[in-house]
């Protein structure tokens, strides 16, 4: 069977996270978006362990992965990816002799380097690898030039892209051409244009937290989903204070700092990329280019906000119609989404041909489209 699956996300225990982050919330969120595997994210802390116990077997059918999310002594961010809650247990106790914060965050920072985290987490029978793998802060190519410098002879079992790469940006890294890529959102709040933003479709053979352990480490993904590349929010080269976009060259030459008011200039995740490509890009799983059905309607409708009422009135209507946000995205024929709203099918209609204009993010702000 073939599911989609967000297997990083958020809880209220984590910093700047939205305290509509709850359980019974988020299973509503799946079955609006169309997600059947959900990974609880911050499954480190034991109250949220707790929050979730309830729900583990839900009326939805979701299938309930506990994953969690820390940071090493290098500020370099791990998803982490278990069977249950007592492999997150054992994880607890072996990283809390390097952490004062197991117990008070969401996301965690344990003073261990990567190699020793990928290590524990494989003795306790977890799937680990790098967050947002290509964003310029707290990740591994932010920091290191390759894996085995971060995980000297570990592993990894995946490594998530982040909002601002495709698999097209790891393709032609011979590193990672064994390694299985992941797709999600890394939602701090339900709201239907965060919380599954980007996604995993696996073929499993049951609805079992083991199924898609499997489907991850054996490679069967067979669709990511997520954001044009430019609409990340770290895709270009740019000042993290004014975003002024700056070719790397001319980034190097202002040593790295903006002329226009001295803030700080980030590495895009596009010049990164092409920088540690060095092999034939490989064929990987087809990615599919979608933006949140909230932000088409926002930008059909000009309005401030996908969250405005008029925004989130036809929202429901999509919903209500053809059952989820995914189906709508990428099934739903067009001429049904028109009779629904015409200019939010003659947007997806744009989406689904690759007939859009992309205005690149960079330096912290996401990238826009018209079309």
């Amino acid at each position: 069977m073939l599911v989609n699956a967000d297997l990083h996300i958020h809880s209220p225990y984590a910093i700047a996270v939205s305290r509509n982050m709850v359980p019974q919330t988020l299973l509503t969120a799946c079955v609006t978006k169309g997600i059947g595997v959900l990974g609880t994210g911050d499954a480190l802390h034991p109250a949220w362990q707790e929050a979730w116990r309830p729900y583990l077997s839900n009326s939805e059918g979701i299938v309930i992965v506990p994953s969690a999310e820390v940071e090493d002594e290098s500020r370099v961010h791990h998803l982490i990816l278990a069977e249950d809650f007592s492999v997150c247990d054992e994880l607890r106790e072996h990283f809390t002799p390097h952490s004062r914060s197991l117990r008070s965050v969401g996301r965690p920072h344990v003073y261990l380097p990567g190699e020793k985290i990928a290590a524990l987490c494989h003795k306790a029978g977890a799937l680990v690898g790098p967050a947002h793998a290509f964003t310029p802060w707290t990740a591994v190519y932010a920091y290191f030039d390759s894996l085995a410098e971060c995980y000297g002879t570990e592993p990894v079992d995946f490594v998530e892209l982040g909002l601002s790469a495709d698999s097209s940006y790891g393709a032609g890294i011979t590193e990672l051409y064994d390694v299985p890529f992941l797709t999600n959102s890394d939602a701090h709040s339900p709201a239907p244009e965060k919380f599954a933003r980007e996604f995993n479709r696996f073929e499993i053979p049951a609805r079992s937290v083991r199924a898609v352990l499997d489907a991850v480490r054996s490679g069967k993904i067979v669709l990511n989903a997520g954001f044009f590349p430019e609409e990340g929010k770290y895709n270009r080269t740019a000042c993290s204070r004014c975003f002024t976009q700056y070719p790397p060259e001319e980034a190097v030459r202002h040593a790295w700092r903006c002329p226009r008011d001295g803030g700080q200039i980030k590495k895009g995740v596009s010049d990164r990329a092409k920088e540690l490509s060095n092999g034939k890009p490989r064929p990987r799983p087809p990615y599919l280019h979608l933006l949140p059905l909230g932000q088409i309607i926002q930008t059909a409708e000009n309005a401030s906000s996908p969250s405005t009422k008029k925004c989130r009135k036809i929202y429901a209507s999509f919903i209500a119609t053809f059952g989820n946000e995914i189906a709508v995205l990428t099934d739903v024929p067009v001429p049904e989404i028109r009779k629904i709203h015409e200019k939010v099918g003659d947007a997806i209609e744009a989406l689904r041909s690759g007939r859009v204009t992309l205005h690149p993010g960079g330096g912290g702000k996401y990238g826009t489209f018209s079309y």
